[in-house]
């Protein structure tokens, strides 16, 4: 596809490439040297002011929530999208350019299983205006609200299960929209400089400019709901759940996403199962205390699964009566998936005469007390690295709150 991005104005051709499996949702700049390439990620999102932008400096892609909610609506977990330009072609506003030249590609089904967040219990999110509810559900269903005091607004609300085919009938189609009064301030910000009469429905302060027609009355509505599947393929995963939306934002549904990653069931291959971990690291019963890794993007950031049951030994003498996991060792599970980020920057040299030792922990906070039958979820990002030292941050998560955070620092050495 081709086209003018909506708020850089710019030329850009989209090509879609087939990826192996495992690879997830790349974006590769060809028009930049090194052809730099930017993760569909939460990690990378850049800007959510009226868009949703992902990358760093001249390497940014604004605009890719409507070029991603058709890739998710096509449950397609592996892809590398070249860009020549700093944004998708915005089309006529809608999904559904994107969506129907997925179809004609014709997905192929790969080896490995797609990853799954799956809501074991119901939570809420707030960002600014925006608010959501999340519930337990066996499909990615949406129910969504908005309101604007506009004559063809109004409050608008509509509910959709969300597969290939009810959003290419009741989503793709529709536009996104904005209001004549906005125009010179959103200019004066430097955007929609792409934007025109064929790319987006434009009100005044009572109907449709330049004599268009809405493609539904609701399309407003729609046009929203379609934007939360496309900002919820930042999360890397196929999603079960219902979802209320009250208000949504492109901020909001950053929010929802990254609280959804923390607090709902990740189900899928593990990046690194049991077998990898305990080839990186010496560690062995009862003192391994990663499970799995299940996230690990570049050398920049890991994510690590520990399983906290009944049966751990510490539990024996630690609180009797009133298990309770001892904090030390919830910052030791931490640290242990920080090591595999730390050998991550050893990829390919061997490993098994290299160790991993603990420098310095400063800013060491416990928010709640971790219980049998809790699932920890390490988040390690790397700060610094030089030579054979670097600098991390983690935190610790059950279903989605903190339950302990730590700066540290570390560094490899021989055995």
């Amino acid at each position: 596809m081709s086209g003018r991005g909506l708020h850089t104005g710019a030329e850009t051709e989209a090509s879609f490439l087939p990826a192996p499996a495992g690879q997830g949702i790349l974006f590769r700049r060809t028009d930049l040297s090194g052809a730099p390439v930017v993760a569909a990620r939460l990690t990378e999102v850049e800007a959510v002011e009226r868009r949703t932008a992902i990358g760093k400096g001249r390497a940014t892609i604004h605009t890719v929530e409507h070029l991603l909610a058709a890739v998710a609506a096509h449950e397609i977990d592996d892809l590398t999208v070249e860009l020549t330009g700093p944004e998708p072609p915005i089309g006529d506003g809608s999904f559904l350019p994107y969506f129907d030249a997925l179809a004609q590609a014709e997905p192929v089904d790969v080896a490995g299983e797609p990853v799954v967040l799956t809501v074991q219990a119901p939570f809420t999110v707030t960002e600014g205006d925006s608010s959501y509810v999340v519930a337990p559900a066996k499909e990615f269903r949406l129910t969504v609200t908005i309101e604007w005091s506009h004559p063809l607004i109004g409050r608008q609300s509509g509910s959709y299960t969300v597969t290939p085919e009810s959003f290419a009938r009741e989503l793709a189609p529709a536009r996104t929209f904005g209001f004549a009064s906005e125009i010179e301030g959103l200019k004066a910000k430097g955007l929609i400089k792409g934007a025109s009469a064929t790319s987006a429905i434009v009100l005044d302060d009572r109907t449709l400019m330049n004599g268009g027609t809405l493609r539904w009355p609701d399309e407003f509505v729609r046009h929203k709901a379609a934007d939360i599947v496309g900002d919820l393929a930042l999360t890397g995963a196929r999603i079960r759940a219902h979802i209320v939306a009250t208000r949504p934002s492109h901020s909001g549904n950053v929010a929802l996403a990254r609280t959804l990653s923390r607090a709902a069931q990740r189900t899928g291959a593990p990046t690194m199962d049991i077998g990898r971990i305990m080839d990186v690291l010496p560690h062995r019963y009862p003192f391994l205390l990663v499970d799995r890794i299940i996230e690990v993007e570049g050398q920049q950031r890991i994510v690590g699964i520990k399983n906290v049951t009944i049966n751990e030994p510490f539990f024996q003498g630690h609180f009797p009566g009133h298990p309770i996991m001892p904090g030390v060792l919830i910052i030791e599970a931490m640290a242990q998936v920080g090591g595999m980020l730390l050998m991550s920057h050893f990829e390919g040299q061997d490993v098994s005469d290299k160790v991993v030792y603990f420098m310095s922990l400063d800013n060491v906070k416990f928010r709640r007390p971790v219980v049998p039958g809790d699932q920890i979820r390490f988040e390690l990002e790397m700060i610094q690295f030089r030579g054979k030292t670097c600098k991390m941050k983690g935190v610790g998560y059950v279903d989605g709150q903190v339950v302990a955070e730590a700066d540290m620092m570390a560094m490899v050495t021989e055995k």
